[in-house]
């Protein structure tokens, strides 16, 4: 089956030229994965933008306005990292679509996956650290609106502490919340999740690997999902200038296939987002991007 892959390329933000968010990362990862598509058995897709329904599962209606019409603060902007531009408005709604359109997807085939996403510190009425929307929790209520799921997984394995997804479901026992993350890494203040496992500085490939294999199942096993997001953040790598863990690339290869497999076992559909990655190099944010469009690629074509 091919694996349907949706993307945001053409509503990239105009950064200033000296900001350290690598935005050139959606557009090279995007053309790697449009040259292999054939290769690989991928269909790529671009996505609606949520309405403002989708939105407000998430977050409250003065935050969407604020966003939508340039009304944040100066202070909110620096909060996000991000100036507001209409084009922001807008790439924030599409990546917040794609993962909802990506995850009904994954429903249907087993596994479906965004170029964008993974904004894991957004909270209801704030955004920060580069997140706008939460469209995990976005995405997750949406399929629950519609009757499709009652109760979701999300798999954060971001290099940060997904705060903003942890605050939103605080209240909400439908969403279970499994977050393996750099212990003194930002944010400062982190949030109460269902499972977390803090990890020291420095921890490599084995002892990474070897957290995740002991804790995913029990995740799995308390969360009683009927299908899981999985942020598979390009930034627990080495070289990464926000991450302080030191994996691999094949690290994290390994990291993808265990996920999906473990998924796979427990026949659970998974959703995946791109999440944060940091790296000096652009090339080798895509490299680790594009690794798990290959995972993903040949798990669905089994």
């Amino acid at each position: 089956m091919a694996l349907e892959v949706w993307h945001c390329v053409s509503f990239e933000l105009p950064l200033p030229p000296a900001h350290r968010f690598p935005m050139a990362k959606y557009r090279l990862l995007y053309e790697r994965v449009r040259s292999a598509a054939d290769r690989l058995g991928v269909l790529l897709r671009e996505p609606e933008a949520a309405s403002d329904e989708m939105l407000l599962r998430a977050h409250c209606p003065q935050y969407v306005q604020r966003v939508q019409h340039g009304e944040l603060s100066e202070s909110e902007q620096r909060r996000i990292g991000f100036p507001w531009t209409p084009s922001m408005a807008i790439r924030s709604r599409r990546v917040a679509g794609a993962s909802c359109a990506a995850l009904l997807q994954a429903l249907d085939d087993g596994l479906a996956m965004t170029l964008a996403g993974g904004t894991h510190h957004a909270r209801r009425d704030a955004g920060a650290g580069y997140c706008i929307y939460n469209d995990s929790v976005i995405a997750l209520r949406h399929a629950q609106a519609l009757g499709l799921i009652r109760r979701g997984l999300v798999i954060d394995l971001d290099v940060h502490h997904g705060n903003g997804t942890a605050a939103l479901t605080r209240d909400d026992p439908s969403i279970y919340t499994f977050d393996v993350y750099a212990e003194r890494n930002y944010p400062a203040i982190k949030e109460s999740v269902n499972l977390a496992v803090p990890l020291p500085d420095g921890t490599d490939d084995p002892a990474y690997l070897d957290a995740l294999a002991t804790h995913l199942p029990r995740a799995i096993a308390e969360a009683r999902a009927d299908a899981v997001i999985y942020l598979a953040g390009a930034d627990p790598f080495e070289q990464d200038r926000l991450g302080y863990l030191q994996l691999s690339k094949s690290g994290l290869r390994q990291r993808d296939q265990l996920v999906l497999e473990a998924c796979r076992q427990a026949s659970l559909p998974v959703m995946i987002s791109m999440a944060g990655g940091y790296a000096e190099a652009v090339e080798d944010i895509v490299d680790i991007h594009f690794a798990t469009v290959e995972v993903a690629a040949q798990i669905a074509s089994t």
